[in-house]
């Protein structure tokens, strides 16, 4: 097949290019680096089959050829990341979303959208199912990325009713591995680059909020499993399996031998108290279920983490 990734150069979109490429597909992927890293393809460059576009899906985009998939995974992920960026993230899950349907559309191509499980915003249904509806605050610091993925859902939903779109949506939990970066701000990355480097460990609040962490083979699996699949509602993918944000941190000083202290802060604005999906759908309908546990993956990404620190 011939795929086009948008945000391909991001952590998940150069994990799957790389997946899609292994299995003999041509991988075009488009990205303008606002938070993707070229380091994370530098490895693919040099294959016939991958081809890099230097450009932001919120700009026109015309391609020649035909194409099989759009996997649209551009955007900002992380908190510093889209409060730092707020109208880009805005733009980019309405316009860049906009023309990324277009696109699948005058292609006849599989469309398959990148969402999150912030739609749920701080729940107050635990687990999350995908028939939650969530209770998100539209004008918070957070809504920047948490309306524009519900409006992205929104409109490919659209598309799939209005135009008979072949669409797929994923929800994906918070995800960890090798290739995110040291400034990333989400919880793993701060507690590695921390403990490796000897400073404080800091904790939001007392550490009691709940995550669910899901090591990225198995997430890119549950993604192409949901690629071959027909089946166009919202479909969770994530670990069920919960730890306070306190344990955690306890287990990365573990893992790395660190003599770091931990240090607490005031939990940001809007933060989730829990956040843990349901997967039954994923289980039921892709036979899909995460593999690797939190210690095998946290080894793997302190080992990864390490190569630019220690």
């Amino acid at each position: 097949m011939r795929i086009l990734v948008t945000g391909g150069a991001g952590f998940i979109g150069s994990h799957l290019c790389e997946r899609l490429l292994a299995e003999g597909h041509h991988v075009l992927c488009l990205d303008n680096f606002l938070t993707g890293d070229e380091e994370n393809i530098a490895h693919l460059i040099s294959n016939r089959s991958f081809e890099l576009i230097r450009q932001s899906i919120v700009d026109s985009l015309e391609l020649n050829g035909s194409l099989d998939t759009i996997l649209h995974f551009a955007s900002p992920a992380s908190p510093p990341d889209y409060l730092k960026h707020p109208i880009e993230t805005l733009k980019v899950g309405s316009i860049g979303t906009l023309n990324a349907l277009e696109l699948a559309k005058s292609k006849k191509a599989k469309f398959l959208l990148a969402s999150t499980s912030e739609v749920y915003g701080d729940p107050l249904v635990h687990p999350q199912p995908e028939s939650y509806w969530g209770n998100v605050s539209s004008i918070g610091p957070r809504s920047v990325y948490d309306e524009a993925k519900r409006f992205s859902e929104a409109l490919t939903m659209a598309y799939h009713r209005a135009h008979g779109l072949d669409t797929r949506i994923v929800r994906i939990f918070n995800t960890f591995g090798p290739r995110m970066r040291k400034e990333d701000g989400r919880a793993i990355p701060n507690f590695i680059t921390q403990a490796l480097s000897g400073r404080p460990i800091t904790v939001y609040g007392n550490g009691s909020q709940t995550r669910s962490f899901c090591y990225i083979s198995d997430l890119v699996e549950g993604i192409r499993r949901l690629m071959d699949f027909n089946f166009h509602d919202p479909v969770n993918l994530g670990n069920p399996e919960e730890k306070t944000l306190l344990d955690l941190a306890k287990i990365i000083v573990r893992l790395t031998r660190s003599p770091s202290p931990l240090v607490f802060q005031p939990l940001p604005t809007d933060d989730p108290k829990q956040r843990c999906p349901q997967i039954q759908q994923a289980r039921q309908k892709l036979n899909w279920a995460p593999k690797i546990s939190l210690e095998d993956g946290l080894k793997e990404t302190i080992a990864w983490f390490s190569k630019g620190i220690v």
